[in-house]
């Protein structure tokens, strides 16, 4: 796995999985976070976590452009991670959100979210944007041995971004235990316990307990008792403090993002040096050129942007589809799922685990097929991975329509009794997960390498921050999916992504062969 791959991987690494460790711990709770701490509606938490997430993309084509413009890709990287440190810092304060706070409080919970997203776009592309560059200098070293070297090495660049992609996927891994078990211990030191149901009912109550239905109050009071281990008398008083004290645990899991961000600053610092510094290289090269070899490079440079924006464009729904485990999915996991003994959050952990255990698998099974002069190329293996994830999806639609489960809104009107008699056990995201994760794999690290592949030596950074824009772009979409969540049966909502990646998967395939011919 790790045999014959160029020096400066796993540092690279190392720097991006701490990063993106302390990002997916916010990232697992963000929409229920938000639900929680402000009594948004699940539409409006999503439609700010579609912003926020589709910012990070978007801001990542600010971020490559600074690097190109300066060819300071490594102080733009340091910068972006002193950003996001300071967002973190800001979300780490325990304020208790009320009538009269929550207009500011709210504001500037969407400030920091943003001074993440900016320092996100410095650091995320940019970082991409150097792994490619060093297996551009692997390949160059390569060549000077001859084709046989050259070839070899050419083959370790699909395999090295699957490494870089399990390192992120490490702390992924992690990371979505932090903020439920730091919830979860400061409600046991304040003699509460946790339930998923309370946040809502709370904010309902102190919003307009008055008008509150019945049954609603009933299902209020008796969770109350419950989680106090005693009689609650003053509901007004006990809805504000289970707030206050849920939501701190949520806070504090922020601090934890804030070291973990100054872990990935001290190892980029450290390793620094081992990287490429295409500045200084760019002034050692002067190459004159003819007018025929000038244009014969503008048409091969066009050729290359149209195969990425092709890629792209299909890139665009399949992060439509996945990133619905932040949102439709993630909400999915907290209403019709069993959760009495694992928090909804948690259930994100399992991508992350079998990226992790997979890649290994399927790196071999790629590698095997190159042995044998069968090998699948990048576009080929993307169209397979938008297959995968329609199946991931027929999966929960099947699932969802022999269970009869109908809108979540519906849902939720029914008696607790009624619900629990309808959920779903855990081992269906546990498959959903699987079917996803093995399309990921066919896809995001693959396209990253895709993109290394067909960008433009001066358009690096460019280039993968347009990558991340299509990951953006779809990322604006995700509030979709909760609102669909809300108000149609559920297995309807699933077999419209479904049928957005069967139409991506098809496309994907028509524009194979041409793809082929451009990254040869």
């Amino acid at each position: 796995m790790f045999k014959n791959q160029p020096k400066g991987l796993i540092p690279a690494a190392l720097s991006n999985m701490g990063e993106r460790f302390g990002y997916y711990i916010m990232n697992a709770v963000l929409v229920l976070f938000l639900c929680s701490k402000f009594g948004l509606s699940d539409a409006t938490g999503g439609l700010i976590y579609s912003f926020f997430y589709a910012g990070i993309y978007v801001l990542s084509l600010v971020g490559g452009y600074i690097a190109d413009k300066t060819q300071n890709y490594k102080g733009t990287i340091i910068k972006g991670l002193v950003i996001m440190s300071l967002g973190y810092v800001v979300l780490s304060f325990p304020i208790l959100a009320t009538a009269a706070n929550q207009a500011w409080l709210l504001t500037m919970t969407c400030v920091a979210l943003f001074m993440i997203a900016f320092g996100n776009g410095l650091f995320k592309g940019n970082l991409q944007a150097i792994v490619g560059q060093i297996y551009d200098n692997y390949e160059a070293e390569a060549a000077k041995q001859g084709p046989d070297a050259l070839r070899i090495a050419k083959s370790k660049r699909d395999s090295g971004f699957q490494i870089f992609y399990v390192f992120i996927n490490v702390g992924g891994l992690v990371a979505p235990f932090v903020a439920p078990a730091l919830r979860s211990w400061w409600l046991n030191e304040n003699g509460m316990e946790y339930n998923a149901s309370l946040p809502a009912l709370c904010h309902a109550y102190i919003n307009n307990g008055a008008s509150m239905a019945a049954e609603q109050l009933q299902n209020l009071q008796t969770l109350a008792s419950q989680v106090s281990a005693t009689a609650v008398s003053d509901l007004t008083a006990f809805c504000s403090k289970y707030l206050d004290v849920f939501n701190t645990g949520i806070h504090y899991s922020f601090i934890a993002s804030v070291l973990a961000m100054l872990i990935s600053l001290t190892i980029f610092i450290c390793t620094k040096k081992i990287f490429p510094t295409p500045g200084k290289k760019a002034e050692q090269v002067v190459e004159n050129y003819t007018q025929e070899e000038k244009l014969a490079m503008a048409k091969e440079i066009k050729q290359r942007m149209y195969a990425l924006f092709a890629v792209l464009g299909i890139a665009v729904f399949f992060w439509f589809s996945f990133h619905q485990n932040g949102t439709s999915l993630s909400l999915f996991a907290r209403d019709f799922v069993d959760t009495s003994t694992v928090a909804p959050e948690i259930w994100q952990a399992v991508n992350p685990f079998f990226v992790i255990v997979l890649t290994p698998i399927i790196m071999m099974v790629f590698g095997s097929l190159a042995r044998k002069g069968k090998e699948i190329s990048t576009p080929r293996k993307i169209a397979y991975g938008m297959g995968i994830a329609a199946i991931a999806y027929l999966f929960l639609v099947i699932y969802c329509n022999i269970q009869g489960y109908p809108s979540a809104q519906n849902f939720l009107h029914m008696s607790p009794e009624q619900q629990e008699a309808m959920k779903a056990g855990p081992w269906v995201l546990i498959v959903l997960y699987f079917f996803l994760t093995v399309a990921e794999l066919f896809i995001s690290p693959l396209g990253l390498s895709f993109v290394s592949k067909v960008a433009p030596k001066h358009l690096q950074g460019l280039c993968q921050g347009l990558w991340l824009g299509a990951t953006a772009v779809g990322n604006l979409l995700l509030w979709i999916g909760p609102l669909m969540y809300n108000k149609i049966p559920i297995w309807q909502c699933w077999t419209i992504f479904m049928v957005v990646c069967i139409i991506s998967m098809g496309v994907m395939f028509g524009m194979v062969k041409w793809l082929e011919r451009v990254t040869k």
